[in-house]
């Protein structure tokens, strides 16, 4: 569909939505509140937190790239429908924000609280790092938003919302342990962590890494040489190991830094999005595991003789 054509459609939805607006829209099933969510990690977090009295959904499915998402009708019409609406916040909703600011829904920015990482170079050098929920540890303060913002919505349900929480801060925890004894055995000189994007910068941080990424954000995902250079020089100056990519992005670019170091692919990583149910990372926690495990096993491995 041209551009011209996609905000025709959206516009005529938008409409749909205002001449429908003297009758609800269709409620979810057994009448629960539904929680709309604008990508997928952040609906299996709050799902687990809502547990059984509130239906969440993700306006982005399985596998999308969720830097500058365009929100199709159907996506307008969902959020329409919904008694809230969750975000991340840190600058990477806004293509969600421009297209829904009109609608009555409450909303919950879930980093809200977070002390952000600053962008370190590129054209968002300074602006805050998205990817907060990458940190277990950072993921808890967005447990704790959500049971603010559920409890407003569903006050009968403050127990359940705090028990849940309660649960799954736990196994929280559990992977920033594991995460962290398994990097325990990685040499001091090889603790650092390549990748495609640079979304991993509280991960790093809690975990004692030194991050260097092709581009910073994908809205920048056609490496330049300059790029790619400063990427291989690292490499070889670091005689770091392994290297990764993202699942959302293509890793011909990371495949050349390889080509021209001793360091081997370590394999995909997952950030933005969750894989489908029979996919590697079909929940946030199977997703914190696999990227986890991925990387110190990748690292500990070394470098090939």
């Amino acid at each position: 569909m041209s551009k011209s054509g996609w905000w025709g459609a959206t516009a005529a939805a938008l409409a749909v939505v205002a001449l429908s607006s003297c009758a609800p829209p269709p409620g979810p099933p057994d009448d629960k509140p539904l929680v709309v969510a604008t990508f997928t990690v952040l609906a299996d977090i709050a799902a687990n937190v809502a547990g059984d009295r509130l239906q969440v959904e993700s306006i982005t499915k399985s596998g999308a790239e969720i830097h500058g998402y365009e929100p199709t009708p159907g996506d307008i019409r969902k959020a329409a429908g919904a008694s809230l609406i969750i975000t991340n916040g840190l600058g990477l909703d806004h293509w969600f924000d421009r297209f829904t600011r009109d609608l009555r829904a409450p909303r919950a920015t879930l980093a809200d609280g977070i002390a952000p990482i600053p962008i370190a170079s590129g054209a968002y050098r300074g602006k805050p790092n998205p990817h907060a929920w990458m940190s277990p540890a950072a993921a808890s303060v967005y447990v704790e938003n959500l049971v603010r913002a559920f409890t407003t919505l569903d006050p009968a349900g403050t127990a359940v919302f705090r028990a849940n929480a309660d649960a799954y801060r736990a196994r929280l925890h559990g992977v920033q342990t594991d995460l962290l004894a398994a990097l325990h055995a990685v040499p001091a000189r090889q603790r650092a962590l390549v990748t495609c994007e640079g979304a991993f910068s509280y991960l790093a941080r809690d975990a004692g890494l030194t991050e260097k990424y092709i581009w910073p954000v994908n809205a920048e995902q056609q490496a330049v040489p300059r790029q790619i250079v400063s990427a291989i020089d690292f490499v070889r100056t670091n005689k770091v190991p392994a290297v990764f990519c993202e699942s959302t992005v293509s890793d011909k670019p990371m495949r050349q830094v390889v080509a021209a170091t001793d360091a081997r692919f370590g394999g995909t990583l997952y950030v933005d999005s969750l894989s489908t149910a029979d996919g590697p990372v079909p929940t946030y926690l199977d997703l914190l595991r696999h990227d986890s495990r991925l990387i110190a096993d990748s690292l500990r491995r070394g470098a090939p003789q």
